[in-house]
C-alpha cells in the first residue's frame, strides 16, 4: 500500500504540513518521489510514523525522538516494549490521580470526609508528576524504564512520617552545604555528614543503592542545569558541584 502526504495525513490524523516538516528534519523520509514531486510512504514509513506518535503521546522532544530512533542499536520490538510500559505508568498514575480528586470534589461538596491520608497521597501523585514532567527523560535514560517505576512506587508507599523526614533531611542538607562552602574541606566530618545526608535522602525513594549510582547521579546534576538550579536556587548559592566533589570522595 502506498500513500501520499494527503492520504497518509487522513490516516494518520497527523497534518501534511507536519509530514512535510518531518521529512525536512529527516525524521520521517518518502519512500520516494514521483516525478511531479509528490512524496510517496510505504508501510515501513507508516510504522515508523506510528512509533513517532507513541514518542510524542510520551512528551519526547522530536530532537529526543530522531536521536532514539537513528541510534544502531535501535530495535522496534524493544521501543514498543518500552513505550508500553511507560503509558502503563501514565495510567496507574492518572488512575490514581483520578481516584484521589474525585474523593476531593466528594470532600468539598461534604458528600465524604477527605481523611488527612487521602490527601497526602495526592499530594505525592502531584509530586511524582511534576517531577516525572520535569527530569522523566534524563532519568530513564540513565537508569531505565523499570527503575523509575520501582522508584516511584517506593515513594508512593512513604508514610507522612517518613516523607516529612525525607523533606527535612533536604533542608538540613542545603544548610550543612552552605557551611561548608564557606570552607570546602572533603575530609571534614561536616563534609562525610553531607554525603550521608544525601545518600538517606535518596534510599527514600530509590529501589537499591549502590555507590556507582550515586556517583553517576551527581554527575547528571552537574551536567543538565536544571538540576544543579533545584539545589543552587534552594542553597542561595551555587552548591551542586560542591555535592558532587563530596559524593565522589567519599565513594570512591
Amino acid at each position: 500500500m502506498e500513500y501520499t502526504v494527503k492520504q497518509l495525513a487522513d490516516l494518520s490524523g497527523v497534518s501534511a504540513r507536519t509530514l512535510r516538516y518531518y521529512d525536512q528534519i529527516d525524521l520521517l523520509k518518502p519512500s520516494y518521489m514521483t516525478d511531479k514531486r509528490y512524496r510517496i510512504y510505504k508501510e515501513e514509513q507508516v510504522d515508523r510514523l506510528q512509533q513517532i506518535l507513541f514518542f510524542r503521546s510520551l512528551d519526547f522532544s522530536l530532537t529526543k525522538i530522531k536521536q532514539v530512533m537513528d541510534s544502531k542499536n535501535y530495535s522496534e520490538l524493544e521501543a514498543l516494549e518500552q513505550q508500553q510500559k511507560l503509558l502503563l505508568i501514565q495510567k496507574n498514575h492518572l488512575d490514581s490521580l483520578l481516584t484521589n480528586i474525585q474523593k476531593t470534589i466528594e470532600h468539598y461538596k461534604g458528600e465524604k470526609i477527605m481523611t488527612d491520608s487521602e490527601k497526602f497521597a495526592a499530594f505525592k501523585e502531584n509530586a511524582i508528576k511534576d517531577n516525572e514532567k520535569k527530569y522523566g527523560d534524563e532519568i530513564r535514560k540513565n537508569y531505565g524504564v523499570e527503575t523509575v517505576y520501582q522508584a516511584n512506587k517506593k515513594y508512593r508507599n512513604l508514610t507522612k512520617e517518613q516523607f516529612t523526614k525525607m523533606n527535612n533531611i533536604e533542608k538540613q542538607l542545603i544548610d550543612d552545604l552552605n557551611i561548608l562552602s564557606e570552607n570546602p574541606e572533603l575530609d571534614s566530618e561536616l563534609s562525610q555528614k553531607i554525603y550521608l545526608e544525601h545518600k538517606e535522602w535518596l534510599e527514600y525513594s530509590w529501589p537499591n543503592y549502590s555507590k556507582k549510582a550515586h556517583r553517576e547521579l551527581v554527575q547528571m546534576y552537574v551536567n543538565d542545569g536544571r538540576f544543579a538550579k533545584y539545589y543552587d536556587d534552594k542553597a542561595g548559592k551555587p552548591v551542586t558541584e560542591l555535592l558532587k566533589k563530596v559524593v565522589e570522595h567519599f565513594t570512591e
